[in-house]
């Protein structure tokens, strides 16, 4: 759902909100969705700029599984082989802080009281026919293994991780299961009211991330944190940075996982980022 809000002086901001499940049982009511996405529409509203400084920057829940799915792109072993990611040279090295871990689990099964219920990208092979299996790409900070199919592992002289993708024709790509950080303690309250001031961001646009070098730009919007509190909303911003820098500079995991989809990550929150507006 994607409703339009419009102010008293004809200034209009949208949002959304959504719920999927394998399980009916699982799906918030339309009741529920409509009342979120009313909220986060109507929060949006009085929208203004904030000044270019450098500052925290707490990615919502939604956000945040992008920051980490370019782990996933950057350990891929179509980039590895051809030295175009960041990731290259890395095997067994610091690429992250102490507390990130990642994993792509193609065999995660969950208990929905009782019943037995796949994970959005739960399957028992890939798409070349070998079994699924659990990787962990990054182990408390350290990168552990790369995801392959069986061409880019051979180029690389390894063994696929049964990432093999493919459509219905062309030659197979690679694809995760079930991606995900691991999540931490804190809830998303206690992660913005430990910020002084800073930047909670609930939306991005635009494709702003390069592999080789880690550069990451994207135009953002959400709201401006004060005092650990959320004081105004902004847009019109962008949120600048460096992956290899950002994965190090997570200082704050939330508590919040939720898969809404193949992909996944709790609320992070990120020191030290650029934050240009006016």
């Amino acid at each position: 759902m994607s409703p339009i809000a419009v102010d008293e002086k004809g200034g209009m901001q949208r949002n959304y909100w959504f719920s999927n499940s394998r399980t009916t049982r699982k799906l918030e009511s339309p009741e529920a969705i409509g009342q979120e996405a009313a909220r986060r529409t109507l929060r949006r509203l009085g929208a203004r700029r904030v000044k270019t400084q450098k500052a925290p920057v707490v990615f919502a829940a939604e956000i945040a599984k992008g920051i980490i799915g370019n782990i996933f792109s950057a350990a891929e072993g179509d980039a590895i082989y051809r030295n175009a990611s960041f990731f290259s040279g890395q095997l067994g090295e610091m690429v992250a802080g102490e507390n990130i871990t990642v994993v792509d689990d193609g065999t995660m099964v969950f208990d929905e009281g009782g019943l037995k219920v796949g994970g959005f990208g739960t399957s028992p092979f890939d798409g070349e026919g070998l079994p699924t299996r659990r990787t962990v790409l990054v182990e408390r900070g350290v990168l552990k293994n790369y995801v392959m199919n069986t061409y880019t592992a051979r180029k690389l002289g390894m063994q696929s991780t049964g990432n093999a993708s493919r459509g219905l024709a062309g030659n197979p790509g690679t694809g995760a299961g079930n991606f995900f950080l691991e999540p931490g303690t804190l809830t998303p309250e206690e992660i913005i009211g430990d910020v002084k001031s800073g930047l909670y961001v609930t939306e991005v646009m635009g494709f702003g991330v390069n592999l080789v070098t880690g550069d990451y730009s994207q135009g953002a919007s959400g709201m401006w944190i004060e005092n650990g509190e959320i004081a105004y909303p902004v847009e019109e911003i962008t949120i600048a940075g460096n992956l290899k820098d950002m994965y190090k500079n997570i200082v704050a995991i939330g508590s919040d996982l939720v898969f809404r989809g193949a992909s996944a990550a709790p609320t992070v929150r990120v020191e030290g980022m650029m934050v240009a507006g006016a």
